[in-house]
């Protein structure tokens, strides 16, 4: 079996029930956060070989992860932090990395505080705490030293690690390459967006999404990423986190970086062969990846038969 991430695992496309959180949170960070208690299947599913692990947080909250060492006989390549986005938990983003470890990657999945099976309540800044957490573990991990390190951000999880790096230099400089998959360059437009796609929150989208915590997007911190290569994936299909998103996300990142327009549904990118390969050659030598340019080299998404 293939895992896929689910299409609705990220709720920025709920805007009625946006409008109502807005109304009753005030926007506070709890609108960012859409998270699923338990575990509905592991990787044995996938017939992965994996491990369970429990990693503890500054403030005590413990989280629940996931190892996927690298398949057996093949030389381990890097490993790669895999942060997913903001609704479901571990199991619903597998579909992000499944196909990583036949690679010779090995990969890091932890749930945020309140997903899946991690204690807590999701908050920011508190989250941000739980990327630290994964962090030092990866910095004690036998099996990571003298490999390269690699970053998959998700969506939100794209936006909290871009956020959380340009804080802490010195983790950021760990990494020898960085990916990008449908994050949202800006809280407050991806709100925006939301509310003007129904007639019943049309009206409202401009005063409401001044209520969107904006002051930790992606698009104010990418700039300070400087010296990593980032491939930035984002879909031109993509109506959850629309297209600018990526493009303003590219243009205020500084080099080396590409931005890998795709086809496909929000954070579906990794369903596709071609986007694995594209990230795989990337790996290979970050510095220099131009990327696949032309749309026409493509097949149309999905397939028209």
């Amino acid at each position: 079996m293939k895992p896929t991430t689910r299409t609705f695992s990220d709720a920025w496309g709920w805007p009625l029930g946006l409008l109502l959180l807005l109304l009753s949170l005030g926007g506070c960070s709890a609108l960012l956060f859409y998270p699923e208690p338990g575990q509905p299947f592991t990787p044995k599913r996938a017939k992965l070989e994996y491990r369970d692990l429990t990693l503890t947080a500054t403030d005590g909250t413990r989280l629940h992860g996931w190892w996927l060492p690298a398949k057996a006989g093949v030389a381990v390549k890097g490993t790669v932090l895999h942060l997913h986005g903001n609704g479901g938990n571990l199991a619903l983003h597998l579909g992000g990395s499944w196909w990583l470890p036949e690679q010779g990657y090995q990969v890091l999945m932890i749930d945020y505080r309140g997903y899946g099976l991690s204690e807590g309540t999701p908050s920011l800044p508190e989250v941000y705490d739980d990327i630290a957490a994964a962090m030092d573990w990866l910095q004690q991990s036998p099996e990571v030293q003298g490999k390269p390190l690699v970053l998959l951000g998700q969506s939100l999880g794209g936006a909290l690690a871009i956020h959380y790096l340009a804080q802490h230099p010195e983790q950021s400089r760990r990494f020898t390459a960085m990916v990008f998959d449908g994050v949202p360059a800006s809280y407050r437009d991806v709100g925006r967006s939301a509310l003007s796609s129904t007639w019943l929150t049309w009206p409202f989208q401009v005063p409401l999404s001044w209520l969107v915590p904006d002051g930790d997007s992606a698009v104010r911190s990418v700039g300070q990423l400087s010296g990593v290569p980032k491939l930035i994936y984002h879909s031109i299909d993509d109506t959850t986190v629309p297209m600018i998103n990526g493009i303003r996300l590219y243009q205020a990142a500084p080099p080396p970086r590409v931005l890998q327009l795709t086809r496909g549904g929000h954070v579906q990118t990794f369903n596709d062969p071609i986007w694995r390969k594209v990230m795989l050659r990337f790996l290979e030598d970050p510095e220099h990846f131009n990327g696949l340019r032309r749309l026409a080299e493509v097949p149309n998404y999905p397939d028209e038969k």
